[in-house]
């Protein structure tokens, strides 16, 4: 089974189409060469280090809810 997490966007290097990213205290860096127009705030669905999609704020806060009820947090 695979899983991508939903983390926000803090930082942009767009030379290296990589972006930073946190989740709770976790802070990564990650490809964002298959999302376009990835901007700071934005919310990206992280796999294996790539950022997978783009999420709308309201969705990525209900998902990182659920994780926090079935006692996933980061």
């Amino acid at each position: 089974m695979c899983l991508a997490l939903p983390a926000k966007v803090v930082s942009l290097d767009q030379k290296n189409d990589t972006a930073t990213v946190v989740l709770g205290e976790v802070k990564k860096t990650v490809s964002i060469a298959l999302v376009d127009d990835v901007q700071l705030e934005d919310y990206l669905l992280i796999h294996v280090g790539y950022a997978l999609n783009k999420l709308s704020t309201q969705e990525a806060e209900q998902t990182l809810e659920l994780f926090a009820e079935a006692g996933l947090t980061p």
